[in-house]
């Protein structure tokens, strides 16, 4: 496994990266990210990543509408995805993450089979470029964040995989452990972001490593299920920010890399 920072496409990011003693960058190109930005500087985030020998792990989109109000397919945020597959396949980056909305007007079943369609598509242009597709377990827009879910669309679709990370699971108040366990071996990519839960509501999400999640039980069913993909760095949280932020990033680094074997 390696260890890597969520983060923007700057070359500061890269420069963070590199001084940090990490293996990779991550991008979020969300909902309310200017695309075209991105795209149209994916060559220099390129170079960025040669002169500082720091690679790119992972691309996400995250709260996007990909279905419309009667369950069809939003060509033009599949364009979106299409772009971003090919950004990711010129950034030499493995992974592709995305999720789907749920339409309250049709059932689960046909929200299931429109997501099903719609990922069917993003595997299929996504081999064609060297890049992989997952969800993420996360709720933001996103009904494919669980393991009911993931029987229906995972264990149809047995390409797609999951981006996961434990602190959407601890809100959710499902057993990230169980869920590891049981899908683990679909795992494409993790995000390390830390949770804590006060009187059964989320408080904050600190450092990893200064919470609540058993991250070594974490690393261990990682370890049993062959898992050998990147642990993005996620900061998150407002109570971290500026020069504690950079000292929390600092502590996790020095956390997860005790628990790499």
């Amino acid at each position: 496994m390696k260890i890597g920072l969520l983060g923007l496409p700057t070359e500061e990011t890269f420069k963070k990266a590199k001084e940090k003693g990490l293996e990779f960058v991550e991008f979020s190109i969300n909902v309310e990210s200017n695309v075209d930005q991105f795209l149209n500087d994916v060559h220099e985030i390129a170079d960025w990543s040669k002169k500082y020998e720091v690679g790119v792990q992972s691309i996400g989109r995250w709260g996007s509408d990909r279905l419309d109000s009667k369950g069809n397919i939003i060509e033009e945020e599949l364009k979106i995805s299409y772009q971003l597959v090919d950004a990711a396949s010129v950034l030499n980056c493995e992974n592709f993450v995305a999720g789907c909305n749920y339409i309250k007007e049709i059932s689960y079943y046909e929200n299931c089979t429109a997501a099903i369609e719609y990922f069917s598509k993003l595997i299929d242009y996504g081999k064609e470029k060297g890049v992989k597709i997952s969800t993420y377990n996360c709720d933001w827009n996103n009904f494919i964040d669980n393991e009911m879910a993931w029987t229906i669309i995972h264990g149809y679709l047995q390409e797609l995989g999951i981006k996961y990370d434990p602190s959407h699971s601890r809100y959710g108040g499902r057993d990230y452990l169980k869920e590891m366990r049981d899908w683990g071996e679909r795992f494409y990519h993790v995000h390390i972001k830390g949770s804590v839960i006060i009187e059964g509501a989320r408080f904050d999400d600190p450092p990893a490593g200064l919470d609540q999640t058993d991250w070594k039980s974490f690393m261990a069913v990682l370890y049993a299920k062959g898992y050998d993909g990147g642990l993005s760095i996620e900061p998150h949280s407002h109570n971290w920010e500026g020069e504690l932020g950079e000292k929390g990033v600092d502590y996790t680094v020095d956390f997860m890399k005790r628990l790499l074997v």
